[in-house]
């Protein structure tokens, strides 16, 4: 046996598919300094009992582009390696029992095609001929993805790590790593039971036990096991090794071919969390007590959808427990609180589906330090330290497990572990009849309930019950006067000696204005793509305050914080609990505000884009006038411990000029008229500000320069935009858009909607979309096509706007 070395550049920490992976594509690269450590055998802890399924599609483009590369991986793997990988390109059949799952379906065709993936809308009747065994008497129909699969978890975990040690990776079983070494805010070592290795990085792909490891180091990897069950038959007369993976989520099930038999699993409503107590670390190729109690609802519905299940023997039953995240999507990517300690862990059931790219996508972030793709959704710098609080976890992973096969309803909201992170004006929202929504923890208002009666959003893909309602809120706001709480912004407080020149460094905006101005800005990539955009405001001469959004408080805290050299005269404070952020905005705010304020409110005394601090009622907070919504207005910065006291006196002067309080359905109906983009959707690390159609915002010849300067510049010079962001508005007033459909030009795919509402002043669904095209998307070019958006299989006929669809001329902001 080879002796563990005491220095190695690398440390993978677990064996299972997505540590072998990560090591194969590491030294790809050519960094072939690397140790993998199990504690257990090669795919001992979850990888091994995983049912090996391959389906392709995903919401996001980069997430299917991982797994559309994984299939391409496992098919070659067997020839570089020698060793078989299972991989079975047999296709897959998705059905729906209903009308409403139908729709998803159709939606789901859309998305592929927006996507570049093959896919077919079936009938029933064409899926029994692809599905035998399957009734078909009660669905509505079907789709058909050919280029779906299935392989063997244990073979393909083992030829990965016979290419990661053809290629000079160590990989060792049966060492226990013990704890996590740092120095300097870095880690420095592996101590396992059989001797320490002095390292520069550390991967954490635990599966179960990488929270436990993260621990080691303090460092949140917010996961939670669960059990996952499915059984396994006897050989079944027509069950050919071709048959294609089968899907039945109105019935929360799935079925895979295997030696002549079936496995038939799935994702119960109601899952069950397992391991409270700490995962042993001993618990290799072992399997759960089986419970049959709750398989109950999945074997119900199996034995409707293929009745010769009645008459099989069931081999086995395997109940595995896998580690889930609180989203449903895994965690990726180098931990916010300690540097160079990467994640690969969390896969919610679709590990080898997405080890291939995954570990690809995580090898390239290594080497390159930084992704080399939008890797969002992913990300783990998506959460926070509270996300990993264990009993946070075991409420939400117990719902969000429940979901996999959920009717992925427009706005779903989840309802575990709730209310949670709750502004000052809860309970005065509340009793206003808000129905809250929950973004980074945060309870939001996304509606008031009127004439909807209870604050429950009712699910439909056509117009939801808080239509009329949130209509309402949009007029209010741009008729009259309407108030926001937007206290789960990010806030931040950069201050220092050499603050200025940091942020100058990072903004594409000259942030050296005079005190006193308010500068919405991008943060740049190497690349030219955002990593953010959020305003700065400057306080005093080494004082600035950033607004950044909800969602967006762990990565762009880290992401400034690597900026901040030794050297630095600059220090960076989350100030996020410290105000609550009320925005009054409307033609009308400006009336109100001079009612319980004696500051100057007027265009010369208070210009757009400036922030003062005023007295307004009995407390003094700052006044920034910015606008999202595309109107006058004000965002009121106010201490916590102020801000009822605030929000009622507004309240208390605005009734007669038609003040009403607004949620974030209305908001974003607002902005979306206005064209006013959001980072995650319109704005990601892929897209450049040219593309983004936010030029306006990168000062090119600013002194200091800023991060992705030089290719900002080369994209503007070239003048070749082959993404771009645009606006469009559906021709049909009463069809709705939800973000995620397909936008064709003359008939052609050519993107997807990226974010979408109902444009109450326009009288029609408004949406944000990317499109791509490698030859460049000149204007003539846009402005002389036929646009249309495919809706669940519907085409609908859409106008493009090159300035915005409402207010093109931003004339109302400056009233």
């Amino acid at each position: 046996m080879t002796k563990l070395p005491n220095q190695a550049q690398v440390v993978i920490i677990g064996g299972g598919i997505i540590g072998t992976s990560v090591a194969y594509h590491l030294a790809k690269l050519g960094w072939t300094d690397t140790v993998l450590l199990e504690q257990g055998q090669l795919s001992s802890g979850t990888t091994w009992h995983a049912a090996g399924l391959v389906g392709q599609l995903r919401s996001h483009a980069n997430m299917t582009g991982l797994i559309q590369y994984s299939t391409e991986l496992y098919s070659q793997l067997e020839s570089e390696t020698g060793l078989a990988t299972g991989w079975n390109n047999c296709g897959s059949v998705s059905v729906a029992r209903t009308e409403d799952r139908m729709t998803v379906l159709r939606r789901s065709a859309a998305s592929a095609r927006a996507q570049g993936i093959d896919i077919e809308v079936i009938t029933p009747s064409e899926a029994a001929k692809l599905w035998p065994l399957m009734a078909t008497d009660d669905l509505k129909g079907a789709v058909w993805l050919p280029g779906d699969g299935k392989a063997n978890p244990t073979d393909l975990t083992q030829s990965l790590a016979k290419g990661a040690r053809q290629n000079g990776v160590k990989v060792f079983e049966k060492i226990r790593v013990t704890n996590v070494e740092t120095e300097n805010g870095a880690v420095s070592a592996v101590v396992t039971e059989q001797g320490t290795i002095k390292t520069e990085y550390v991967i954490n792909c635990a599966g179960q036990w990488a929270r436990k490891i993260g621990q080691m180091c303090g460092v949140s990897v917010p996961l939670h096991s669960a059990e996952h069950m499915y059984i396994v038959t006897e050989q079944i007369e027509g069950v050919k090794p071709d048959l294609p993976v089968m899907r039945d989520p109105d019935g929360y099930i799935y079925f895979k071919e295997e030696v002549g038999g079936l496995v038939m699993g799935g994702f119960e409503p109601e899952a069950k969390p397992w391991g409270m107590d700490g995962i042993p670390d001993d618990f290799e190729f072992s399997l759960l007590p089986d419970d049959w109690d709750q398989f109950e609802i999945l074997m119900e519905n199996a034995l409707l959808r293929v009745p010769a299940l009645e008459q099989s023997q069931v081999r086995q039953f395997y109940n595995g427990p896998e580690s889930f995240t609180p989203d449903n999507n895994f965690l990726l990517g180098e931990a916010p609180e300690l540097k160079n300690f990467y994640v690969g862990a969390g896969f919610n059931s679709m590990g080898i589906a997405s080890a291939g790219g995954a570990g690809r996508a995580l090898a390239e972030w290594i080497v390159n330090g930084a992704p080399t793709l939008d890797l969002f959704p992913v990300d783990i710098r998506r959460f926070a330290r509270f996300n990993n609080n264990p009993n946070w976890l075991h409420d939400r992973v117990k719902e969000t497990l429940g979901l996999h096969y959920a009717m992925p309803w427009p706005n779903r909201e989840l309802d575990t572990a709730r209310p949670l992170r709750r502004s000052p004006l809860y309970a005065h929202l509340k009793d206003q009849g808000a129905c809250f929504g929950s973004k980074m923890g945060w309870e939001r208002a996304n509606w008031f309930a009127k004439s909807a009666g209870k604050p429950e959003t009712g699910y439909s893909f056509g117009k939801q019950n808080w239509f009329d309602d949130v209509k309402q809120e949009h007029d209010a706001v741009r008729n009259h006067v309407g108030i926001f709480d937007q206290t789960s912004f990010s806030k931040f407080l950069i201050q220092g000696r050499d603050a200025c020149a940091l942020l100058n460094r990072l903004c594409t905006r000259e942030i050296d204005a005079e005190i006193g101005r308010s500068i919405y800005t991008g943060l740049l990539n190497e690349h030219g793509g955002y990593e953010s955009d959020l305003t700065v405001m400057r306080l005093d001469h080494d004082r600035f305050l950033l607004i950044t959004g909800s969602a967006q408080t762990t990565r762009d805290t880290d992401w400034i914080s690597k900026a901040i050299e030794p050297d630095c005269h600059a220090t960076l404070t989350d100030m996020s609990s410290a105000y609550s952020v009320l925005s009054v905005m409307g033609p009308k705010s400006r009336q109100l505000l001079e009612r319980i304020s004696d500051a100057d409110f007027s265009n010369s005394g208070f210009p757009f884009a400036t922030i003062q601090e005023i007295d307004i009622a009995y407390a003094s907070c700052f006044a920034n006038r910015m606008t999202y919504v595309g109107e006058l207005g004000w965002e009121l910065y106010v201490p916590t411990e102020f801000t009822v006291g605030v929000y009622e006196a507004i309240k208390q002067v605005g009734a007669d000029l038609g003040l009403m309080d607004a949620g974030y359905y209305a908001l974003e109906g607002l902005r979306l008229e206005k064209g006013y983009r959001a980072w995650s959707r319109e704005l990601t690390p892929d897209i450049n500000p040219y593309e983004a159609g936010l030029g306006f915002a990168v000062d090119l010849d600013k002194p200091s320069g800023f991060i992705g300067q030089d290719a900002v510049r080369a994209a503007k010079e070239t003048g070749l935009l082959k993404n771009r962001i645009i606006q469009l508005t559906l021709d049909d007033p009463e069809i709705m858009l939800w973000s995620g459909e397909l936008v064709l030009r003359n008939g052609i795919p050519i993107g997807e909607v990226r974010s979408a509402a109902y444009g109450h002043s326009v009288g029609a669904a408004v949406c944000l979309a990317h499109i791509h095209d490698d030859d460049g998307l000149p204007k003539d070019w846009l402005v002389s096509g036929d646009w249309t958006i495919d809706i669940a299989g519907q085409v609908v006929s859409a106008t493009l706007h090159m300035r915005p669809a409402f207010d093109p001329k931003s004339e109302r902001v400056r009233l």
